[in-house]
């Protein structure tokens, strides 16, 4: 049986803290279709930029499949890199039942999976959802 709207939730986040303070970015998406989106730059002391808006049950249920598809669920980032200096990376879903939290160090493209001993691994799948989906 697929999930209903209510049981879905879905947070990702990249960030590090630098030079300029902490900068992130983040997505969130609720039960209810609410998308939140957070961008925090420092950078020529620019200011965060917060919006929200909500979703329709089309965009939640594209991103349900693109997560059902992916199998991410069944996933395990105890051998990823941890995070470090470059900064963080985070995923938190929640389907039906399910709930998975995954954090690692900041992917910068796919090629540094690509190129990493972790190819095989789930952060390869990690880094094609968040490209799917972001």
């Amino acid at each position: 049986m697929a999930a209903t709207a209510e049981d879905f939730y879905l947070r990702y986040y990249v960030g590090h803290k630098g030079k300029f303070g902490h900068e992130f970015l983040e997505f969130e998406f609720r039960p209810d279709g609410k998308l939140r989106y957070a961008n925090n730059s420092n950078y020529k002391n620019d200011t965060m930029i917060r919006k929200e808006v909500y979703v329709n049950k089309c965009v939640i249920n594209e991103l349900k499949r693109v997560i059902e598809d992916s199998n991410i669920m069944s996933e395990d980032d105890s051998v990823w890199p941890q995070p470090d200096r470059i900064g963080r990376q985070e995923l938190e879903i929640v389907v039906a039942d399910e709930h998975i939290s995954f954090t690692t160090a900041k992917i910068g493209a796919l090629s540094d999976v690509n190129n990493s001993k972790y190819v095989f691994s789930g952060q390869w799948l990690l880094s094609r959802v968040l490209t799917t989906c972001f």
